[in-house]
């Protein structure tokens, strides 16, 4: 039996509201995307995703303060891992849903 959902308060609507900013921006996914197998240091992210360093350094800063990474430094690197690995929970739930609306369009522009 489905849980029946649960009215969220403004404060809550709130900071659900911050994490899908967060999330809305293409880069920030392409830098969850590499660091999904394990840890990568910043130039190994600059080199999986093709983004500047100046960008990539941006996109993880607001990525550490969501609390969706974390980060440790190792001599002069500094490397960076997923914190919150509920996050891929949530992105398989978007992709799911993607997919079964362009199913439905596919199905209905074949017919």
């Amino acid at each position: 039996m489905a849980k029946s959902p649960v009215a969220l308060s403004d404060a809550a609507l709130e900071l659900v509201a911050a994490r899908f900013r967060v999330l809305g921006e293409p880069s920030r996914l392409r830098l969850l995307q590499s660091l999904r197998n394990g840890e990568l240091n910043v130039s190994q992210l600059v080199e999986a995703t093709s983004l500047t360093q100046a960008n990539t350094s941006r996109h993880l800063q607001a990525l550490a303060e969501a609390g969706i990474v974390g980060r440790r430094r190792d001599g002069s690197s500094v490397f960076y891992h997923i914190s919150d690995p509920g996050i891929f929970e949530l992105c398989n739930a978007v992709c799911g849903s993607l997919q079964r609306r362009v199913q439905i369009h596919a199905r209905a522009l074949s017919a």
